[in-house]
């Protein structure tokens, strides 16, 4: 019956079955795990992800009687304490996409054990994306990334970070255009 329960159970009876039963909480996990991961790996390298979505699932089974299914999903809830444990790391992630907007692209591998063509050219935007990300602040960067990254919807990025959607979509649009910007300049001038 647990089993049944995980997989067709709404998140708001998984938290509230989980108060009866801790271990019904797994099902939470394993519903949203890939998801909050990558967002995070795409954010951080994978062994603080493996820490942050760890910590991540931590917090919401500490906080699950906190959970109000009337205000959406547990998928941006749980996003929303993914993105504040980043911010812990943010002067960390600053510094290391600064770092990485310094690096020299490698130069072009020949030969029959080369890299495919688009693992070079991403190689080679590696940098120029770090200055980019470099460039955003804070909420900027929050918003672009759950977007790009976590794949949420404007609503689920406004719940995830407790501001409007019309603050995500401006926050959204000053992102991309700074983006833009250095991505245009580093790729003229770099």
């Amino acid at each position: 019956m647990t089993a049944d329960l995980g997989e067709r159970a709404t998140d708001a009876e998984l938290v509230t079955a989980s108060l009866r039963n801790p271990e019904l909480f797994t099902a939470v996990h394993d519903r949203y795990f890939q998801d909050i991961y990558r967002y995070v790996a795409g954010r951080l390298d994978t062994q603080i992800a493996e820490d942050i979505t760890a910590e991540t699932f931590l917090l919401a089974f500490d906080r699950r009687r906190r959970f109000d299914a009337e205000r959406g999903d547990l998928r941006p809830w749980l996003f929303g304490f993914a993105t504040n444990l980043i911010a812990r790391h943010r002067r960390k992630e600053a510094r290391h996409y600064r770092a990485l907007s310094r690096l020299a692209p490698e130069p072009d591998a020949e030969g029959p054990e080369s890299r495919v063509v688009a693992s070079v050219a991403a190689q080679r935007m590696q940098p120029h994306l770090a200055a980019a990300l470099a460039s955003l602040n804070g909420g900027e960067r929050d918003v672009l990334l759950l977007v790009a990254l976590g794949q949420l919807s404007y609503e689920e990025v406004a719940q995830a970070l407790g501001i409007s959607t019309g603050t995500v979509g401006s926050r959204l649009s000053r992102a991309r255009a700074k983006f833009h910007a250095v991505i245009d300049k580093e790729t003229t001038h770099g």
